[in-house]
């Protein structure tokens, strides 16, 4: 059987699916037609309901539970590890509602958590997460939300730190921080389901087996950056948590979509079945 798995290029999940994607467990008759994109496209395509499974940001979760179930393994949750806010130049916070604000992807979970801290801010500019420290720079906005490798990269460009909006989202909620997590179509049967959710699992395991060590798949796709950063990027974001949401990763989980909830009270959300 094959079918179809998005997921982004980002050391993270390379990491993730490298032992799924190129024969190093046993997938069980199953194969995989590999997309890689960066999350934003990833999550449009979830609403549009385009692949059998996919990362997503979990900011988008709400806008696709219709069609998909999010699966216990391969997702990113943590602690420190979330989305900064960054800038120039100091200014005061205060004043952060009469800025421009680049935001990677209005569904992403960083959005979610910019809009979380800072309700009032509205005038926002909706970009590729790679393109956000470029566009800091050279003035076209006041401030930026990063997320992945620009967390470690930002102040060799000489850019600040104004906020880490995921040290907010943790004071403020008692839970990790839910940044991406692995959807499946309702419509495959529960044992297929519940079989990629085990491979996802096991794939996290083999790749912890031989690491520090990296992967020629992921460094093929690692965006040219460097050894270090990869390790940098793997360590943040691949955890317990990606071999298994467990019942705190569940709880942030629940909680983010209350959060979505009370920033658009419009979007009606069936909370029932989200979890495989």
């Amino acid at each position: 059987m094959k079918l179809t798995l998005g997921f982004s290029p980002c050391p993270n999940d390379t990491f993730i699916f490298d032992a799924l994607v190129n024969g190093k467990i046993d997938t069980d008759g199953l194969s995989f037609d590999v997309q890689l994109e960066d999350v934003q496209t990833l999550n449009e395509w979830a609403k549009a309901g385009k692949l059998d499974i996919s990362k997503i940001s979990y900011g988008v979760l709400p806008l696709v539970l219709d069609n998909y179930v999010t699966l216990n393994s391969g997702g990113a949750l943590g602690k420190g590890v979330g989305p900064l806010l960054i800038a120039n130049s100091e200014f005061d916070i205060a004043d952060l509602p009469h800025k421009t604000i680049a935001v990677p992807g209005i569904n992403t979970t960083a959005h979610m958590l910019f809009s979380l801290a800072f309700p009032n801010a509205k005038n926002k500019q909706f970009l590729v997460f790679h393109e956000i420290e470029d566009a800091v720079l050279s003035g076209k906005v006041d401030a930026g939300v990063i997320i992945h490798e620009n967390r470690f990269t930002y102040q060799d460009k000489g850019l600040i730190k104004l906020m880490d909006l995921g040290e907010y989202w943790e004071q403020q909620l008692q839970v990790p921080i839910p940044l991406g997590g692995i959807i499946a179509k309702r419509g495959l049967a529960n044992d297929v389901i519940k079989k990629i959710d085990d491979l996802i699992k096991q794939s996290v395991e083999y790749a912890f087996v031989n690491y520090p060590e990296l992967t020629d798949y992921t460094r093929q796709h690692s965006q040219e950056m460097s050894e270090s950063v990869m390790r940098q990027h793997i360590d943040l974001y691949v955890n317990n948590y990606s071999i298994n949401l467990g019942d705190e990763g569940k709880k942030a989980v629940t909680t983010m979509l209350d959060v979505y909830q009370q920033l658009h009270p419009e979007t009606s959300i069936d909370g029932g079945n989200i979890f495989i």
